[in-house]
């Protein structure tokens, strides 16, 4: 609540709102080094080898502390998971609007996927951790995977009615070719880092390969 909200400013009520506005944001800075020490951590040893107490002692606070903040590590999961969607969805709408098409914004977020080792590495393991039904991010990328699909797949679709695609592309099939290459290659990518810089795997050089290839 803003001070104009009250019904007369005075120094007690200035004075309270300043110190919630400074404890909310102070709890928000937590929060975010919460979701950014968990990022490495899930990455490093996945969901299940992961410790919410490692974690709370990675950051500096106590483990009730951290759980003031996220009451379990699946709800610790969900705000990471947002939090790597929030980070992709900014970065890609910004392409967009500055007036790239779909694949040329897809290319510039794999391009940019290099200097974010962590996320890459979270979203590479988690992703076949979460196979299993019983996973606590299962549902999350079931719902990932089937929307990514059917957007691609509409979008190569409506690419092939305007003559945008090579002759005999089938779009479904295409589509999912397409995410299964950008999965695929962020793993030799992440095993090719240990190689001298030439040597390693360009993820959107061989993305944008493909995509010369079915695209008109």
């Amino acid at each position: 609540m803003s001070v104009s909200a009250q019904t007369g400013p005075s120094t007690r009520t200035g004075a309270t709102t300043t110190g919630s506005r400074g404890g909310y944001a102070k709890g928000r800075a937590t929060q975010q080094e919460i979701i950014r020490t968990a990022i490495l951590v899930f990455a490093d040893v996945g969901f299940h080898g992961a410790s919410l107490r490692d974690i709370a002692a990675r950051v500096g606070i106590s483990h009730p502390g951290l759980l003031h903040h996220f009451p379990n590590k699946a709800a610790l999961l969900e705000a990471v998971l947002e939090y790597r969607d929030a980070v992709d969805e900014q970065s890609f709408q910004e392409d967009v609007e500055r007036g790239s098409d779909y694949f040329e914004a897809l290319l510039n977020l794999v391009e940019r996927n290099r200097l974010r080792r962590p996320l890459v590495e979270l979203f590479a393991g988690l992703s076949t951790e979460a196979t299993s039904p019983d996973h606590p991010a299962h549902e999350y990328f079931r719902r990932r995977y089937a929307r990514v699909l059917g957007e691609q797949s509409q979008l190569l679709r409506e690419r092939a009615a305007r003559g945008g695609l090579a002759p005999g592309v089938d779009p479904d099939q295409a589509a999912r070719t397409v995410v299964a290459l950008m999965d695929g290659l962020q793993i030799q990518w992440l095993f090719s880092l240990e190689r001298p810089g030439a040597e390693r795997v360009d993820m959107a050089a061989d993305l944008r390969g493909y995509l010369d290839l079915i695209l008109r």
